[in-house]
Formats: C-alpha cells, structure tokens, sequence
C-alpha cells in the first residue's frame, strides 16, 4: 500500500480524456491533466504527490507540495471557515483545511488571509488531508540562543500560540519570544506578524518581549487618543478624572491612571480644563 500524502515514483500507465492513469505496487492514481508540469507521455516514470480528494478517490499531482506527513514548512491561510477552520495553501492546486480543533479556542484568534502557520500534513478518519499546526516541541528543535540582542531592540516575529496568559512567538532569527498579556494593546491572532521591543534577555536565550511603546510614548498616545475624542463630541465629554475606570477603560481603552496622565498631560499645555467633572476643549485650541 502507498502511503497517502507522500511523494512516489509512478509508471504513467494510461492516457484518458482528462487525464492520466499513473501505477506503483498494483496501486492506480489518476493524475489529472490539471495537475501536470512539463509533458509526460506513457511509459514515463515521473514523482507525484497522492491523496485521496473529498470524495475518496486516489489522485496523483505533479505539484509537489511545500511539505509532506513528518516535515514542516510555513503555509499562507487562504481562508476561513467560522466552526470549521482555515484553509491554507500548501504549493498544491487544492488547499488543505487546519481544523478548528488545532485553532484558538476563540475565533477571535484564528489566523486571517495571509497570516502565516509552520504545519505539516496529516490524515483524518477517512484518509484526507490536513494541515496540523507544529507543536511547541516542534518549535523547540528551531529555537536558536538570542546572542547580540539588548533592551528595546526591535524584533519581529509571528505568533505561534495564543493564550490567555500572553503570546508566544519565533522571531524571524528563530528566537523565542514571549510576550505577557500585560504588554499587549491587543490580542495577536495565530499566524499574525508582529513587532515589539525587547524588555528581558533571559539566561536561556529567549526573549521576554512587549507591544506597548514606551511609556513616555504611550502618554502621547494616549491623550492624542483623548484629544480625538473631544474634538469628536464637540469639545466637551462627560469624564474627568473621578470617571469609573470601567467607563474609561469601554470608552477609550486605557486603564483609569492611564486616562488620568493623559488629562493632566493636556491640562499642563492648556489644552483642557475640567469643570463639574467634565472636560472641556478650550476654545482657543479647537
């Protein structure tokens, strides 16, 4: 028996309408014309790919896919399914489904078009194809010893599991990143591409990373984002600094002392001014 999602040597046995009948070990696939490079003729040995396609029959493909059952290789998602999964593009003409149980458990987290994953290839119960996201062992044999990287060097990465303790991801050295929640504006998807600084170099040779800016940054952000948020309503919103943090945080996502720097940022330049626990814009800086 030849073993499905592998890559063989095959007789080119017979010619049909569409296609070609191709043979190894009693074994017949059927190589549609579709699926052939160059030209092949009767009586040629050529390598294909087989797996079986949804409706269970054995097809043979000169396009060899970027990897087979046992090797790894980054596949780009070509589309997602809600409940089912995404759909990647393996170098084959068919794309290969990565199951919803191999994802996020929300599918806030699943990866998007164009989002990358490292798979490799497997079989489900009725011998078709799937793509299975490397495991964390898988990624360990990759890893390299971070050397010649200090703080607030910038790296970038994709996001190779996705919980709610933080984000682990490689970086394009093939270092490991880890990246608390605490250090995320928000959540990465699986597959995302990222960029952060680095905040610890760790004995092991990983890295402890954040996608915050700095904090003296992250105030100019913040109260650009307050700003906004002003000039949008007017000139005058209903928080101050004795606001709920919970009303802070739904309306500009910030946490209370975050919002609080921001105010006192923009009060000092005389751009606000708080009256009756509101804000208001002062005119002259409309």
């Amino acid at each position: 028996m030849l073993e499905v999602g592998t890559i063989h040597t095959m007789n080119v046995s017979n010619k049909t309408q569409t296609s070609y009948q191709v043979k190894k070990s009693g074994i017949t696939a059927t190589l549609p014309f579709d699926f052939i490079i160059g030209e092949v003729e009767v009586g040629q040995l050529i390598d294909v790919f087989l797996y079986h396609d949804r409706q269970g029959n054995l097809l043979a493909t000169m396009q060899l896919p970027k990897m087979i059952i046992g090797s790894y290789d980054w596949v780009k998602v070509k589309d997602v399914i809600p409940n089912l999964g995404v759909f990647v593009d393996i170098g084959m003409a068919e794309e290969v489904l990565v199951s919803s149980d191999d994802l996020p458990l929300f599918q806030t987290a699943w990866p998007l078009p164009d989002d990358q994953l490292y798979v490799t290839l497997s079989l489900d119960k009725k011998g078709r194809l799937l793509a299975v996201p490397a495991s964390q062992k898988v990624f360990n044999d990759l890893y390299g010893f971070a050397t010649e990287i200090e703080l607030n060097d910038e790296v970038t990465g994709r996001a190779i599991r996705v919980d709610r303790e933080g984000i682990v991801i490689i970086t394009d050295e093939n270092f490991r990143g880890f990246i608390h929640h605490t250090e995320l504006e928000k959540e990465p998807r699986l597959g995302e591409k990222v960029t952060g600084r680095v905040i610890e170099v760790k004995e092991d040779g990983t890295l402890n990373i954040s996608l915050m800016p700095l904090k003296h940054e992250r105030m100019d952000d913040d109260a650009e984002k307050v700003l906004a948020y002003l000039k949008l309503k007017d000139g005058n919103m209903p928080f101050g600094d004795r606001s709920e943090p919970e009303a802070i945080r739904k309306t500009f996502q910030m946490s209370k002392s975050a919002f609080k720097r921001a105010l006192g940022r923009l009060m000092k330049e005389r751009i606000i001014e708080q009256r009756d626990g509101q804000t208001f814009l002062l005119k002259n800086k409309e």
